[in-house]
């Protein structure tokens, strides 16, 4: 169990988490006015500040860090602390909950197999996954990866939330997330419209267990561990984290901040938001994945990247959004970038590459924010992120 900074009976961060702010979770003071639109380069004691003011705001991460990669350099940023028991500084080799950025992991899976001819963007939910209801037969591979199948949210069912409030470590059959909302038809016709669902990627991860006869777990340890040499990624079973990791907070005044990093199971998230990674092993990663270096055929590419303008991860990032196959394009004042945000309970996460993947950006903060939990917050966070953003793109 980790160190906490104030034990109670029963978390209330859990407590907080019911309703729309869980089936968020499930997923997964002022600042200084944000650098203008130009073509100077931002200082690092700028960036530094940025993070810092972040971290001293009321509700705010206790630590912080962001990795900038130009080719083969990198600059770490970072503010706050790892762990408030012991104070040390967060690191890059500190495992931390990717949330949301797991998504991105499952499509890489995915369009992986659909390099192979194993898999085909067009494959129906009723040709691989039969078992599953009849109403959801037609849903593609596509409009799973683009959050455009209809699928109803597991996370959001009440049977669900009530089980993680009164068991937060409770060991879920994550093959079997889906059945708590498998009497229920499809919430609009596919393709037709834009939502995010975390029963998406668990629909996506089962359909390449079904085209392929192998474990998700190993698919991901064959398809995209392995080709991109991530040693310290994985998908836990146990709420545990590796150590050394980076702990995650609730912070929400006038309490004292709650150390919720081990609260709960990953197996109620799985495929949708159950990866740990470093700060290091996500920067690589990100790089294959949003950026053109030969990791996908430039044909299925170019498939992923038909953006929905205006779909968004949770939480938003920066910039303006749009959503392609599991990964999505941020149009900021300084230039693109392309990759995944996530929010877990005590985590915040931000991923992107450039087209070419030769620049990249991961941006994580020990606390969660997105629209449910924090809106305001959320909007500074966003406002950080694109000056890291212009940081990575003028260097």
């Amino acid at each position: 169990m980790p160190a906490r900074i104030k034990t109670r009976p029963r978390s209330r961060a859990l407590v907080r988490l019911t309703g729309a702010a869980l089936a968020a979770a499930a997923l997964v003071g002022g600042l200084v006015p944000a650098a203008r639109a130009g073509g100077a380069p931002l200082s690092g004691e700028f960036l530094d500040k940025r993070l810092e003011e972040l971290v001293r705001t009321a509700g705010g991460p206790p630590g912080a860090i962001a990795l900038l990669r130009v080719g083969n350099r990198t600059v770490v940023h970072r503010a706050g602390v790892a762990d408030l028991r012991s104070g040390r500084p967060p690191r890059t080799v500190d495992h931390m909950r990717l949330a949301s950025v797991a998504k991105a992991y499952s499509g890489a899976v995915a369009l992986r197999l659909v390099d192979r001819g194993r898999l085909r963007l067009d494959d129906t939910i009723g040709e691989r996954l039969p078992a599953l209801p009849a109403a959801w037969h037609t849903v593609t591979l596509r409009q799973l990866l683009q959050h455009t199948s209809g699928l109803p949210d597991f996370s959001a069912a009440p049977e669900f939330v009530e089980i993680v409030v009164a068991d937060p470590k409770h060991r879920f059959d994550s093959r079997r997330l889906l059945d708590f909302v498998a009497d229920r038809g499809l919430e609009f016709r596919p393709g037709s419209r834009y939502a995010y669902s975390n029963s998406d990627n668990i629909a996506v991860a089962l359909m390449a267990e079904a085209a392929t006869g192998e474990p998700y777990e190993r698919l991901l340890e064959e398809l995209v561990y392995r080709p991109l040499g991530l040693r310290n990624t994985s998908l836990p079973q146990s709420p545990r984290m590796p150590r050394p990791y980076l702990h995650g907070y609730d912070v929400t005044p006038p309490d004292p901040p709650e150390d919720v990093s081990e609260l709960l199971s990953p197996t109620g998230v799985w495929a949708s938001g159950g990866i740990v990674a470093t700060p290091e092993d996500l920067s690589t990663f990100i790089r294959a994945w949003a950026g053109d270096q030969g990791y996908l055929s430039q044909e299925t590419r170019r498939q992923q990247r038909r953006f929905l303008p205006g779909a968004a991860s949770e939480p938003a990032g920066p910039g303006a959004n749009a959503g392609g196959l599991a990964v999505f394009r941020y149009t900021t004042r300084c230039g693109t970038v392309y990759g995944h945000t996530g929010n877990f309970p005590g985590y915040t996460q931000l991923a992107v590459a450039t087209a070419d993947g030769e620049r990249s950006l991961t941006f994580s903060l020990t606390t969660q924010v997105n629209k449910s939990v924090k809106p305001d917050l959320l909007a500074k966070v966003r406002a950080v992120q694109e000056d890291f953003v212009c940081a990575l793109l003028r260097r």
